[in-house]
């Protein structure tokens, strides 16, 4: 059968021009870069990386061998699957700094076991993967790549973990917020409780009554007293969603 050749030129161009819409429309992120290279890292071993930063005081739910970093700041986990780092944002492949990023966390990462402290109060993202403070002997992955300044804070309610506490002076997200809206059945009482203060959780960065079932459940290292409902508040602080403070 013979085949018009005008018809193959209109066919070429359609695929030709769909091509183009296609990259158009492709997803750049928030469009965050930062001036970290490859070369900043590549001399430093495991350790020199390390050694800068604490123990983190985040908790090891559960671990598996990193079997890959797809970019900064999404990696694989052997029987976790897909994990996103909760309250970070790393430069989209092909924008100025990704290389950096994502070789930051192979070094850490890449073929060696880490541990995860998933986010209980949103466990997945929309895209299926589990949400997560990754923790490399001992210190978290999060916090390091936000005080490299190899990402930008990423805080979208409602989260376990607030990564102001966690950056310095990193800037956040353009667009993201730190207000969460007060719990439905809350009274909106902005006096002190009947015991004169707010118990606050420093990891999950809620606050309650004293007399709260959830209260017994924080460790003395992570608790911290407010003297007011607007004080915690102030500091980042959330309602629990149980006593409704």
């Amino acid at each position: 059968m013979k085949i018009d050749k005008n018809f193959l030129f209109i066919l070429l161009t359609l695929f030709i021009l769909a091509g183009v819409m296609s990259t158009a429309v492709a997803y750049t992120g928030t469009g965050f870069s930062h001036e970290k290279t490859v070369s900043d890292y590549s001399s430093l071993s495991l350790n020199d990386i390390l050694s800068k930063y604490s123990d983190t005081d985040c908790n090891a739910e559960v671990s598996g061998l990193c079997t890959k970093v797809s970019d900064g700041d999404t990696i694989t986990v052997e029987g976790v699957g897909k994990v996103r780092l909760v309250g970070v944002n790393t430069p989209e492949k092909g924008v100025t700094g990704a290389d950096a990023s994502a070789y930051f966390v192979k070094k850490l990462c890449l073929n060696r076991e880490v541990s995860l402290d998933i986010d209980d109060s949103k466990h997945s993202d929309k895209y299926g993967r589990t949400l997560a403070v990754v923790i490399v002997d001992g210190k978290n992955l999060n916090e390091m790549l936000l005080k490299e300044g190899l990402a930008e804070i990423m805080y979208i309610p409602p989260s376990e973990f607030y990564p102001y506490n966690w950056a310095g002076d990193a800037t956040p997200v353009a667009g993201t917020s730190t207000h969460t809206d007060t719990p439905s059945g809350s009274s909106g009482d902005t006096s002190s409780s009947a015991a004169g203060t707010y118990v606050g959780n420093s990891n999950t960065h809620k606050f309650h009554y004293p007399t709260c079932s959830s209260v017994g459940k924080i460790s003395e290292k992570n608790k911290i007293t407010f003297t007011s409902r607007d004080d915690a508040i102030n500091q980042g602080y959330v309602p629990c969603k149980i006593c409704n403070p």
